[in-house]
This record gives C-alpha cells, structure tokens and sequence, in this order.
C-alpha cells in the first residue's frame, strides 16, 4: 500500500457503458430534464426521453406499460374488497333480524338515515366514491404518459429514418420461367423497427417483434401479433384478410409478431398486401391471397415487389441490394 504521502497514481477514464457507441443513438440535447416522482406513470416517460437506443426506449416502454397494468390490478382489487365489506355488512344485519320491514322504522336504521347500516353503508358510498375519483386520475395520467411516450418514440425513428438509410438484400430464387420466391436477408433490431415504420406508417409495439416466434400452443403456428393494443389473446392469429384490416386501420402502435407488412401498388389502382415473414437467416415475401398467404410468386408479382423497394431506393428511403440465385 503506497504511503498516503506518495505521488497519487493517475486514474484510468471509465469505458464507456456498452451500446453508447451505435451509431444510432439518439440524445436530444433541445429537451429540458423532467422532474418526476418516483413511482409515477411520468417516470417512465423520463427514462426513455434520457435513452438513447431504440431497444433501451422500448424496455422504458414496456414497464410503464407493466405498471399500468399492476395499477388497473390494484384498482380492480379494491373495488371487489369494498363490494364484498358491502355485501357482508348487508348480510349480517339481515343474519341478526334487524333489517326493519318494508314501511317500519327500527333503532339499527330509522327514519333518519343514522342507524348503523345507514351509516355503514355511507362510509362504504364516500370509500367507493373516493376511490372512483383515485382510479380516474390514475388513469388519466397513466394514459398521457403513454401517449407521450409513443409520441418520442414516433419521433425518434423519424429522425433515425432522416439520419439513416435500412440496408436490404433481395435474393432472387428462380423456380421457373413463371414462378419465383424471394427472400430479403435478415435484418436487425433497429432495422426492423424503422422498416416498420417505413412501410406501414406505424411503430411497432415490441422491439424484437420481428425475431419472436413463441407460441403458447406448440400445436399451433406462432401468432402473428401480440395480445396488445386491444387485441384479444383469442385474436392473435387472425387469416389473412382480418390482418390487413387490421394493419389498415387507424391508430399509432400496431402488435406485429414475426413479419413485416408491405403495400404494394396495383396496376389498375389500390394496392396489395405483401409480409415479410421471418424464417431464421431470411425472410420470405409472400402475398396475400383469400384468408392465406402464398409464397410463390407469380413472376409480375415478384417483378412489382422487386420494383417497389427499387422506388424506395431512388427516393434515398433504403439501401437496396439485389442478387439473383
């Protein structure tokens, strides 16, 4: 141990925490610190505004989310404990033969309203009433946090979007002279995100949507979106054209699960529901067709696909790489 009286030995800079270094990071120097108590729906919003990848945003995301589920939770309890002090209370008096008839006064309740199941009941009313009141701003400030949390998310990826170009790489696989099946090489976290922005002018509601093929029914295929967003747990494999109502119908955050929508133009006018369905090291572009989906390609569908990622390339949204097999 060096004497207290030494020359101090000279310290070594911190490594910078891990991830600080994409290139993607976003830090908003023009937004002023918010001051939040602990434990607030607006604490959440704070952290992803002090965050600076997509992936650590969406964490901050998902746990207010968490907690304003417990919160609803927690509300819900309550209720059911005041309706069941209720009912008890109620059971009770009628138990002991105290309830006065119909048109009788009695000591326990009378014509006053002071009795003690009058009075019971209304410290149970002003309790209910009370935590009426106590659920409603809840509420209202945990559905503002969310939606100003969605608000900086929306930004942020325009930004990123501005900032950067997704990378693309269509491979061309020949099966003959009329039909073909295109893959797009896997992309990453962030890409996929910013793609899904890109094609369906939404965010997603997870970050690695694209790369989650869990199932809670091995017996079944993995669902195509989450249970969010109003989307019913029974709801999470909807057919094709259920899908498509659903990607086209308004709102912020759309649940994607495993793939990528894309609307392609048609000829004659309108356009056309492709997916970009993720299998491993690709994934595999399919078309809408009924209920179902199809992955071969007739050889103009191919050609309109292939053409409309070419638009986005000369327009500067993406890098686009093609290779035929």
């Amino acid at each position: 141990m060096p004497p207290k009286d030494g020359p101090s030995r000279p310290r070594r800079p911190r490594k910078q925490a891990r991830g600080l270094l994409d290139p993607r990071r976003d830090t908003p120097r023009d937004m002023p610190a918010v001051a939040v108590p602990p434990g607030s729906p607006g604490e959440g919003l704070a952290r992803v505004q002090g965050l600076e990848t997509l992936e650590s945003a969406y964490e901050a995301w998902l746990e207010l989310k968490a907690e304003h589920g417990a919160t609803r939770a927690r509300f819900r309890e309550e209720r059911e404990r005041l309706e069941q002090q209720g009912s008890f209370l109620v059971g009770a008096v009628r138990a002991a033969g105290l309830e006065p008839d119909s048109g009788a006064v009695s000591a326990l309740a009378p014509a006053g309203g002071e009795g003690f199941l009058g009075e019971a009941q209304a410290r149970l009313s002003e309790r209910r009433a009370h935590l009426e009141r106590q659920e409603a701003e809840a509420e209202r400030a945990s559905q503002a946090a969310l939606s100003e949390i969605r608000a900086t998310l929306t930004d942020r990826i325009q930004r990123f979007l501005e900032a950067t170009r997704p990378r693309l790489q269509l491979l061309l696989r020949k099966v003959n002279a009329q039909h073909t099946i295109l893959h797009v090489a896997r992309v990453g976290g962030d890409e996929a995100v910013l793609l899904c922005f890109l094609f369906a002018g939404r965010i997603p509601s997870r970050y690695g949507f694209l790369f989650d093929d869990s199932t809670e029914d091995v017996s079944l295929p993995p669902p195509v979106l989450y249970a969010d967003e109003g989307v019913p747990p029974e709801g999470v494999r909807p057919g094709a054209a259920l899908l498509e109502a659903r990607l086209r119908a308004p709102g912020e955050v759309v649940p994607l699960k495993g793939f990528l929508p894309v609307f392609i133009p048609k000829p004659g006018g309108g356009t056309e529901f492709f997916r970009l369905l993720q299998r491993g090291p690709v994934m595999e572009v399919e078309v809408a067709e009924g209920d179902a989906f199809r992955s071969l390609l007739a050889r103009e569908e191919a050609e309109r696909f292939a053409g409309h990622l070419l638009r986005l390339k000369l327009a500067g949204k993406i890098d686009l790489e093609l290779e035929a097999g």
